[in-house]
């Protein structure tokens, strides 16, 4: 049984730092890329941040310079820093993996999300 679980949210205030933490766990055979999502109430879920296998890292424009997106791969964790936290920040985040499992018909891919972890900002 594959898991990505994500720790790490709250409630911060305008100018804050948070840092969401997601780790994967089972029988995993090895992890493509890692992202950060997030969805506001009423918003459709957008992508904020990703990070490849060779730590090649993509961010929203609207995080630029404030979110940092990292990965400890002896861990199978990927980590979202988040500086200078805005109102307009708040939302659910989610991690996503690409996943490679070791199955009986041989190496899969699989995409896999977390459960969601809560940020609030106030302002």
């Amino acid at each position: 049984q594959v898991q990505l679980v994500e720790s790490g949210g709250g409630l911060a205030q305008a100018g804050g730092s948070l840092r969401l933490s997601c780790a994967a766990s089972g029988s995993i055979f090895s992890i493509n890329a890692m992202d950060w999502y997030r969805q506001a109430p009423g918003k459709q879920r957008e992508p904020v941040a990703g990070i490849s296998s060779g730590e090649n890292t993509n961010y929203r424009d609207s995080v630029k310079g404030r979110f940092t997106i990292s990965r400890d791969n002896a861990k199978n964790t990927v980590y979202l820093q988040m500086n200078s936290l805005k109102p307009e920040d708040t939302a659910v985040y989610y991690c996503h993996a690409d996943l490679l499992l070791s199955t009986k018909y041989g190496i899969k891919g699989y995409s896999y999300w977390g459960q969601g972890t809560q940020v609030t900002v106030s302002s």
